[in-house]
């Protein structure tokens, strides 16, 4: 009795090495990346530096790690790779340092693929094939292998080979020569087509949503084309759900019939709510648009706008007439009263134009009507009869075009993307005008992301104008530079050719560029150094004002939110600081 109780006193005694507890540091070199992360990945012991493991597991899972680290890297194409290891106690933990040397990679040197001549025609089929190919003479990745394979199997099924079968795949390893032969074959089958399409849960009379189908029926099945169909009806804005589903299992004859599940969207939404910006002041909005007026799509938007120093009203009517080129027909008022440092304003315009698609722009081609009254030149709290003050009235019927283009990797915000648009207008010739004017316009604009949270910002505007009389253009139809959006560190349309009194009556030219430069500390916040330069003016003379300055990035939940803070450069006339405040998506 007496030894039994001294062996159970000595018993945890002579097992406190093995049940000690204790983490694992694991060391790999010899090889980089993706071969360290491979090794690391694929070896058991990883798993214990965050747990405790006693010291008969931890050699336990060393004697594994050496075969485990030579087995992950074969999917890597290394097939003789070496491991030496070592096991060193440091403190409670341990450390695990696996020397590894890969060794030459095994080749592919056969690529053996077999695809019926049909399929093999169809452009993405023979892409997806041509990635197979030149797998040829690379070292052997298995899992380059695999997403190649893969490829060209999504590809025979999106191409309308519903019924594609993978015969044949294999890769032979000959391990002396260093060498892999690769083995593939397919049996396309038929190709189907496109069967009928049926709508379920619309609210629109029958035919108007068959407008948005890019194929018709007996065109080959291709889910390229049912994508598109998906972005159509969810760009169209009438529906909270969109799910278009090929009747794959119930193909017949041929062809695939296509359901198309819908559930309409909140059919009035209203909008509102106080905002702030520098050229405007305080102010709020309020809107209502009707998603669709009829069953036949026909909607309906309408806004009000009362700011310190611009109040609008506004109503559009669109008649939309989808297919190929999405168009639109649009009808708006707008009533727009502006006051500014340099004009003010009354004006009513009628818009009747057309939208649509074209060659990849958004083509609008349209008639504007105009009609108000303005005078320029009249500063704050100055009376209409102050000297140098120009009073006028417009009277203008002119077409317009515009084309319009734009790319973003995310509408939020915008860390690689661009835009770009450009307008001509003017009247023919004297046609219920006061005044004969023609004018070009381009906008442009640029962002870049760099060494990882950093933006570029580029901007850019131009225009011209030809006129008889300058003096019977409204503001609208003048250039003026300077604000938020122009050349920060100067005031709302403070920049531009004076009259005799010293007064800016806007140019009939426009040239203004912009760099910037924003980094975000974390993801919502961030700052920004800024340089603008430009001006409005007539003719030739084009002496450009120069603005630069800092500012603060806000992703907020309803936006971007901008907050500069500018001066002029060289200006010896003006100094001081000016603050801008712009809340808005980057394109």
């Amino acid at each position: 009795m007496r030894r039994l109780r001294r062996l159970t006193l000595l018993l945890p005694l002579l097992l406190a090495p093995w049940l000690a507890h204790a983490g694992v540091q694991l060391v790999v070199d010899g090889v980089d990346d993706p071969l360290k992360l491979a090794v690391s990945s694929g070896v058991a012991i990883a798993q214990y530096a965050n747990r405790d493991v006693t010291e008969a597991q931890v050699r336990r899972l060393y004697q594994q790690a050496l075969d485990q680290a030579r087995s992950s890297l074969e999917p890597y194409g290394y097939y003789e790779a070496q491991v030496r290891g070592q096991l060193d106690p440091v403190g409670e933990n341990w450390r695990v340092t696996l020397h590894v040397t890969p060794g030459a990679p095994v080749t592919v040197t056969t690529v053996d693929l077999k695809l019926d001549a049909t399929a093999s025609a169809i452009p993405a089929i023979r892409r997806a094939q041509r990635g197979i190919e030149k797998l040829k003479g690379q070292a052997l990745d298995h899992g380059e292998y695999d997403a190649a394979r893969d490829a060209l199997s999504g590809a025979l099924t999106a191409n309308g080979f519903l019924d594609a079968k993978l015969l044949t795949h294999r890769v032979e390893v000959n391990r002396a020569e260093r060498s892999a032969a690769i083995h593939l074959a397919w049996q396309a089958g038929p190709r189907y087509r496109f069967g009928d399409v049926h709508f379920e849960g619309s609210q629109f009379k029958p035919g108007f949503l068959r407008r948005y189908l890019p194929f018709k029926r007996g065109d080959y099945f291709s889910q390229d084309k049912l994508l598109q169909l998906q972005q159509a009806l969810n760009g169209a804005d009438y529906f909270a759900v969109v799910n278009v589903l090929p009747d794959v299992d119930e193909k017949k004859d041929g062809e695939v019939d296509v359901k198309v599940e819908l559930m309409p969207a909140k059919r009035t939404i209203y909008t509102g709510g106080p905002f702030i910006g520098t050229d405007t002041g305080f102010g709020v909005r309020g809107g209502m648009e009707r998603r669709w007026v009829n069953r036949s799509g026909h909607k309906w938007k309408n806004e009000v706008v009362l700011a310190q120093n611009l109040k609008t009203l506004s109503t559009l009517y669109s008649v939309p007439l989808p297919g190929i080129h999405q168009r639109s027909l649009n009808y708006g008022a707008t009533y727009r009263d502006s006051d500014t440092d340099t004009s003010h304003s009354k004006t009513l315009e009628l818009v009747a134009n057309e939208t649509r698609e074209w060659h990849g722009w958004v083509r609008t081609i349209g008639l504007h009507a105009l009609d108000g009254t303005f005078t320029v030149g009249q500063k704050n709290n100055e009376p209409d009869t102050a000297p140098g003050v120009d009073h006028g009235r417009s009277n203008l019927l002119y077409p317009e075009i515009s084309l319009s283009r734009k790319s973003g990797d995310n509408p939020i915000f915008v860390r690689n993307g661009w835009s770009l648009t450009f307008a001509a207008r003017g009247t023919v010739g004297s046609l219920l005008s006061d005044a004969n004017f023609s004018q070009v316009t381009a906008d442009a604009k640029w962002i870049d992301s760099f060494w990882g949270n950093n933006r570029l910002i580029l901007r850019g505007s131009a225009g011209m104008t030809w006129t008889n009389d300058f003096s019977d253009l409204p503001p609208q139809l003048r250039f003026f530079a300077g604000g938020d959006r122009s050349v920060r560190g100067y005031g709302y349309q403070s920049i531009g050719p004076k009259n005799a009194y010293g007064r800016v009556i806007g140019g009939k030219n426009l040239l203004v560029g912009s760099t910037e430069v924003e980094h975000y500390f974390t993801r919502n916040w961030g700052m920004a150094a800024f340089v603008d330069a430009g001006n409005a003016y007539d003719g030739t003379d084009y002496r450009p004002k120069i603005g630069a300055g800092l500012g603060v990035r806000w992703l907020s939940p309803v936006g971007m939110i901008r907050v500069d803070v500018g001066t002029p450069v060289h200006n010896p006339d003006k100094h001081g600081l000016e603050l801008h405040v712009v809340i808005g998506p980057d394109l």
